[in-house]
């Protein structure tokens, strides 16, 4: 009999008053129904519900640069109408405003998912979950894609403390392509993408941008095409993963569990099934490798909701009653109330023969990825700062007059270079994005 898993859960109530505007598609209001539709099935009860710690700026700069994070702990909306030229270098118009409380939103986001990697790396939890992470979109040194702090690589970075290989799989409709450029250089992180390619945001993901100098070979696409059912994302994602996994053998996996792959998604144009999203989460579950599970993109915010309550229920091994039951926000799942996001009749545009040829073409750059990456272990370094170590900085600080920081601190801050956003190599230049997340372009998609 299987041991059972030690799942940690990261919910913070203050995350669902937090607003994008009101047209905006991007409502983190879908986490608060989340967590209701949890606790009224009673999953909480089998789950290590925690509050996450807030990131401070410090941590955020481990990846991003440090005048973006500053730029973000003290903007506002008046600020941004005030400054629109210098507003304009970090956010991304109306894909990205400047929303009041937006510092302490990503703080929430990125707390949770730090803390989530430590967890991990210390051994307290097998499973961790925080659906209010998963901002994949985010550069170094600016928002994209309805994202301003990168999570995820704040997560990943802290998990290579421990971990010789991570792995970042990524099931959202679109390219998760600021994690991609994060570790573009690496071969200790793998990053795997089912998202649709094309005419379509952010433009990138491409079969064949497999990454550059150390990393050449482990940024693994798979583009897909509108429409695409659960039979046949099943039937390219799981060969795939399992390639994956036997020739890279990660020490842990970071999955974005991204719902604006389901049927009827406000912006996205897959047609997976509720059953069909939960079953890519299961199969990795199956491996029994941590497993580090994220929100995302999602924008019918009831679909989004039943999604990730239902994959709780999936991490847990729980069979849940697909007649749902009273929540706090019950109103919005009529007229029919039922656990379930059902696939529609959309045409899958995705062949037979399309499909074969991706998985052929992914199967050969697999093949050509050692099984054992060459990086190696080194002393691990000590954790984010506890209070004592603040104390010190305090005084350090006092001492030093002038400094910005303290020693210490600036030595946290230290990335490799290769696992940071450049490359000494002039094979990568990051793009310039010519889509917005809410449209498409009419400029074709964007090669390497």
């Amino acid at each position: 009999m299987a041991l059972k898993k030690r799942i940690t859960y990261y919910y913070d109530e203050e995350v669902g008053n937090y607003n994008y505007g009101y047209m905006h598609p991007m409502k983190p209001f879908r986490m608060r129904m989340a967590h209701s539709l949890v606790s009224a099935y009673g999953l909480d009860k089998h789950l290590n519900v925690v509050r996450p710690p807030r990131a401070s700026a410090l941590e955020m700069t481990r990846f991003h640069a440090d005048d973006y994070v500053e730029f973000l702990s003290r903007v506002t909306p008046e600020l941004a109408q005030q400054e629109p030229e210098h507003t304009s270098v970090y956010l991304s118009g109306e894909d990205c405003p400047a929303f009041d409380g937006v510092f302490e939103f990503c703080s929430i986001s990125a707390g949770g998912s730090i803390a989530g990697a430590k967890r991990i790396n210390h051994g307290e939890s097998d499973v961790v979950v925080n659906w209010a992470g998963g901002l994949h979109h985010a550069k170094k040194g600016a928002a994209s894609g309805f994202c301003y702090i990168n999570d995820i690589v704040l997560a990943i970075l802290e998990l290579l403390r421990y971990h010789q290989r991570v792995m970042y799989l990524d099931i959202d409709v679109h390219h998760g392509d600021g994690v991609e450029e994060a570790f573009y250089t690496t071969d200790r992180v793998m990053s795997v993408s089912f998202h649709k390619f094309g005419d379509f945001f952010p433009g990138t993901g491409h079969v064949d941008d497999v990454g550059v100098a150390r990393g050449r070979g482990y940024a693994v696409n798979v583009p897909l095409r509108d429409g695409i059912d659960d039979a046949s994302y099943a039937g390219i994602f799981e060969p795939v993963m399992r390639m994956v996994m036997e020739r890279f053998r990660p020490g842990a996996v970071v999955m974005q569990c991204g719902t604006d792959s389901l049927s009827g998604d406000r912006i996205g144009c897959f047609n997976l099934s509720m059953q069909g999203h939960a079953a890519c989460v299961a199969f990795m579950k199956s491996f029994n490798v941590p497993l580090f599970c994220l929100g995302g993109g999602g924008y019918t915010i009831r679909n989004v909701a039943r999604t990730w309550a239902y994959e709780t229920a999936v991490l847990l091994g729980h069979d849940l009653d697909p007649v749902l039951p009273y929540n706090d926000y019950y109103d919005f799942y009529g007229p029919e109330f039922r656990l379930d996001v059902p696939a529609s009749n959309m045409e899958n545009m995705n062949t037979r023969e399309y499909l074969a040829q991706i998985l052929e073409r992914v199967g050969e750059q697999l093949r050509s990825v050692p099984h054992a990456p060459s990086a190696q272990m080194h002393e691990v370094p000590r954790d984010w700062p506890e209070d004592s170590d603040n104390e010190i900085d305090d005084a350090e600080m006092d001492a030093a007059g002038e400094a910005k920081m303290t020693r210490r601190q600036r030595e946290a801050r230290v990335v490799p270079h290769a696992e940071a956003y450049d490359t000494d190599t002039d094979e990568f230049t990051p793009i310039v994005n010519p889509y917005r997340h809410t449209g498409t372009s009419t400029r074709p998609a964007a090669r390497r």
